[in-house]
């Protein structure tokens, strides 16, 4: 039965923080006061103004709670109904407009409980207002219902005084089952996510974590929702506990509940048509359209849903977009690109840069008895056309997956691979390196418009968008080694002879460092990348392992050069790099890369409460951002060491020369694949089908020689080209 109360009327607008809630020295609008820094000084009515505004159809429960500025203007509130403290800033004889849609200055046709207004606002034909703070030039028209509760938490994980903790809203990322569960808060970064879903194991962490979260909120009840400056809210029906902010622009939505909206002049936060969103957190900057579903949720800055997207227990990093289709319990790093309506995204780990295309079924919820199952990608995660995976599996960085059901768990430690299915075989194929050898426009292209894109405000953590940083050269190093051992198990194998790992790597980097015409009869199979009997065969080994090999001199080499530039001379440069350089080990932490021993520390420091809160945290971001160069410029020399089998500090000035050629060599080569991995499109049989002759094909994908991006390519090579000449003279 619900539960109907009967109050008397006069208690209206009333009694918003209950008694045992409210100090005893304090009155119902402390924490309101708080909240109010308009500056606006209110007064009481005139005779005269009561007069007005009765004869324009108001009513009041008590004119004596009707405050106004100085400027107000009683003849620009007609049929209203008032109730509570209701503080109105200046009214002007002006209308409004924005979008086409003007509107007149003034409160008509609305209920109006207890609430405070800026300059000018226009407020019309809201069915229920109650307890907002609302800016100046605010608009709000044909909304069912605007209003906050005492108990209003707008989005973050957090209880109110008296709040038992079974109302507590927690963010089941990564997993079905809550073993990873974190509490949302404004503010949340997805290293932040990703640290908390991550160290399960460790509950002085996960304490300190709920502390930090809890001590960045008041447990007070009885704040206001705000809706900031400039605000437009237009044809919404339901709006409960959200805090808004300034210059957002929300129009018919259906129901936004327990919700803080970020926005503000320079990063404006849209929210559209039939979209229902309740318990989260909406970034900056972001836009969110037509009929999206959300739940436990954070949208970070300048990030997107559209077209009907359902994003549930799920965070989804900056610079992002979701359209149409469903995510469930994921944590998703920036840069993540999902468009089509029947793609599926459900406990996953998504480590940024990634593109799920259409049909693509990541996690088929329940792959054993419970809901345990999980999959982690690393950057640059490309499932292909209906691509189907099973939980758990594992892929490494720029991991590209062709079309086809993948029945198996898999664990591909491979960088910039393609993974496919011979079914004539019914075998596993991988292709290590596949995009240095067939898909550089891709690849580049990728790097480049992400960093374009990345229209952040607050870049607390730095995100890495270079297909070549301290993480897939790790990765890079990893797969050389698997190679090496693969092909020398593959020779022994069919020789007959028995060998341990360690004679097997060997031997294969030797197999491979020559490029021995055997491998080009040699069968090399892998072993623990799959969970299943059938054969894992590597293709391309020989040319994949001269590829990685030729990627990490060239990451390396150019920050040789680039240090070579800022120190004068190679000399110079080259006395600073006395000592062991180490390649250390390096975690992606929400899209930032930090190096583990620097991550350990940051965990010690939480444990002895030396970083006490989130802002701290953060701190340690941008401490982190700003070392970063100097670590990834060691990373890179210790690399260049260990794939050239010689010390930095031994080269000389006709070597660092020889240097100079090789990476302009390399960076000419790449500029070349760019474009002939294009050229394909303009090529093959099968595309040009479509056209009855060249020049139709060129006015509908352009002309090949007029690609922006490949000019742009080419016009870095000639710049580098000139940067450089200096050095080899």
């Amino acid at each position: 039965m619900n539960k109907i109360r009967k109050i008397p009327l006069a208690q209206l607008g009333y009694d918003f923080i209950e008694p045992a809630y409210l100090p005893e020295d304090q009155d119902e609008y402390y924490l309101r006061n708080l909240q109010n820094r308009s500056g606006i000084n209110y007064r009481q009515l005139s005779a005269y103004e009561i007069e007005v505004l009765v004869r324009n159809r108001n009513t009041c429960d008590n004119w004596n709670n009707f405050l106004v500025s100085d400027a107000f203007n009683p003849e620009l509130v007609k049929n209203c109904k008032f109730y509570g403290l209701v503080r109105i800033g200046k009214l002007e004889p002006y209308f409004l407009e924005y979008s086409q849609l003007k509107i007149a200055v003034g409160l008509y046709n609305s209920t109006i409980i207890s609430c405070d207004f800026g300059d000018n606002v226009v407020i019309d034909n809201v069915n229920y207002l109650s307890h907002y703070i609302i800016g100046s030039e605010v608009i709000i028209v044909n909304v069912n219902e605007l209003m906050t509760t005492p108990h209003a938490k707008f989005g973050n994980g957090v209880l109110k005084d008296g709040e038992s903790e079974s109302v507590r809203i927690w963010m089941e990322l990564c997993n079905e089952n809550a073993g990873r569960k974190v509490l949302p808060f404004n503010g949340m970064q997805a290293g932040d996510a990703w640290m908390w879903s991550k160290y399960r194991n460790d509950h002085v962490l996960l304490q300190k974590f709920q502390e930090f979260t809890e001590k960045r909120f008041d447990t007070k009840r009885g704040y206001y929702g705000k809706i900031g400056d400039r605000t437009v809210i237009k044809n919404c029906a339901i709006i409960k506990d959200v805090w808004v902010g300034s210059d957002a622009y929300l129009k018919g939505a259906n129901k936004l509940k327990n919700l803080t909206i970020n926005s503000q002049e320079n990063a404006a936060s849209q929210i559209g048509e039939g979209c229902e969103l309740v318990n989260g957190i909406v970034g900056f900057g972001c836009r969110i359209f037509y009929g999206v579903k959300a739940v436990r949720f954070v949208l970070s800055n300048h990030s997107q849903l559209k077209y009907g997207a359902r994003l549930i227990n799920s965070f989804l990093g900056p610079n992002s977009t979701i359209s149409c289709c469903e995510v469930l319990n994921s944590l998703i790093f920036p840069a993540h690109e999902q468009h089509h309506n029947n793609s599926f995204l459900c406990a996953a780990t998504i480590m940024g840069q990634s593109n799920m295309a259409a049909g693509a079924t990541i996690g088929s919820n329940h792959n054993s008895r419970s809901p345990d199952g999980e999959m982690q990608a690393g950057r640059g995660f490309w499932p292909g056309l209906c691509v189907s995976l099973k939980h758990n599996s594992r892929f490494a960085s720029f991991t590209m997956i062709a079309k086809g059901d993948y029945q198996f768990e898999l664990d591909i430690p491979l960088p910039f691979s393609l993974v496919s299915q011979n079914t004539a075989t019914d075998s596993l194929q991988i292709m290590p390196a596949y995009w240095f050898m067939h898909n550089m426009y891709a690849l580049a292209r990728n790097a480049w418009k992400y960093t374009d894109r990345d229209k952040r405000i607050d870049k607390t953590q730095h995100l890495e968008f270079d297909y070549l940083a301290p993480d897939t050269i790790n990765e890079m190093f990893t797969a050389i080694a698997l190679l090496e051992q693969w092909t020398g198990a593959a020779w022994y194998a069919q020789k007959g002879t028995a060998a341990d790992e360690k004679q097997q790597q060997r031997n294969g980097a030797q197999l491979l460092h020559n490029n021995d015409p055997i491998l080009n009869v040699l069968r090399i199979e892998a072993t623990g990348l799959e969970n299943s009997k059938r054969k894992v065969i590597i293709l391309k080994a020989a040319q994949a392992w001269q590829q990685y090999r030729k990627m990490i001199r060239l990451y390396g080499i150019s920050h040789i050069i680039n240090a070579v530039e800022q120190a004068g001379t190679y000399r110079k440069a080259a006395n600073q790099w006395k000592g062991k350089l180490k390649r250390s080990n390096v975690i992606n932490v929400g899209g930032q890369l930090i190096p583990a021993q620097e991550l350990d520390l940051l965990i010690q420091r939480i444990h002895k409460g030396t970083v006490a809160d989130w802002n701290e945290v953060h701190a340690f971001y941008a401490e982190q951002k700003a070392k970063y160069p100097s670590f990834k410029l060691q990373h890179a020399l210790a690399s260049f060491e260990a794939v050239a089998g010689m010390k930095i500090i031994d080269l000389k000035e006709a070597d660092f020369k020889l240097l100079v050629q090789e990476y302009l060599q390399i960076k000419a080569d790449l500029c070349k694949r760019i474009e002939t991995s294009r050229a394909k499109d303009y090529s093959n049989t099968f595309r040009k089908m479509m056209y009855n002759n060249e020049a139709e094909m060129n006015e509908v994908i352009g002309k090949l020689e007029d690609n922006a991006f490949i000019l742009q390519e080419k016009k870095g090579l000639a710049a580098e080209k000139r940067r450089l000449k200096p050095w080899l003279s």
